[in-house]
């Protein structure tokens, strides 16, 4: 099996993850990895419209850091910010877009996470911001995604869902389960009052210690 092949299984496989760890339901959300093989530079990304539990490996659409669609099926309405996000960001080798629940219902008050919890920092800053609103699928929301993801691998987007990005299909959907995990604490925290928030000073510490934390790489 060719990398492409694997990594085109690794994006339907993740994209029926989603749905199944509750934070995406239905066709919404989508998914995309970065590709570079044979001079191709671009990525993978879900079609449009098609349920996961349909889409085969073949229904992957290739696309090149250009916006230049290869192959049968119509790429997903966002691919802009996905592409914005590969061609602006070196770090990102995949992304993942869903409509989870809570993370939504923050957004649909045009709310981020603040540090509220330690966990926070997991998404690389001090907070979780919420992008403005702009219609799916334009560029005006891929301009405001890019700016509420700088210095961040994570966000939310105003009347919409989140985004969540990674150096592997794995991390990716991992960022994107904690941050609705968050986004679940901070609603429920809310409906007693405002939680106490931790300072930019704790959150700096945080930060150093995310920054080592986990198991070492592996020893050859």
């Amino acid at each position: 099996m060719s990398a492409e092949q694997a990594l085109r299984e690794a994006i339907v496989a993740t994209a029926l993850a989603m749905n199944a760890a509750g934070i995406n339901r239905g066709k919404s959300g989508n998914v995309s990895a970065r590709l570079q093989r044979d001079g191709f530079d671009g990525f993978l990304v879900t079609p449009s419209g098609l349920p996961y539990a349909e889409t085969t490996p073949d229904d992957i659409v290739a696309m090149t850091i250009q916006g230049e669609a290869h192959g049968d099926r119509v790429p997903s309405s966002e691919w802009r910010f996905h592409r914005d996000i590969y061609a602006s960001r070196g770090d990102a080798l995949a992304v993942v877009h869903t409509h989870a629940p809570f993370a939504t219902s923050l957004a649909c008050l045009h709310r981020g996470i603040p540090p509220f919890h330690y966990m926070v920092a997991v998404a690389g800053g001090a907070d979780i911001r919420c992008a403005p609103y702009a219609t799916f699928g334009t560029q005006q929301l891929s301009d405001h995604a890019l700016a509420a993801l700088a210095g961040r691998n994570a966000c939310l987007l105003a009347n919409h869902g989140m985004i969540a990005l990674g150096a592997s299909l794995a991390r990716a959907l991992a960022l994107a389960v904690e941050v609705e995990t968050l986004a679940e604490m901070y609603w429920r925290a809310l409906q007693i009052g405002e939680p106490i928030l931790l300072s930019g000073a704790e959150m700096a510490v945080v930060l150093e210690k995310f920054a080592t934390y986990g198991q070492p790489a592996a020893r050859r």
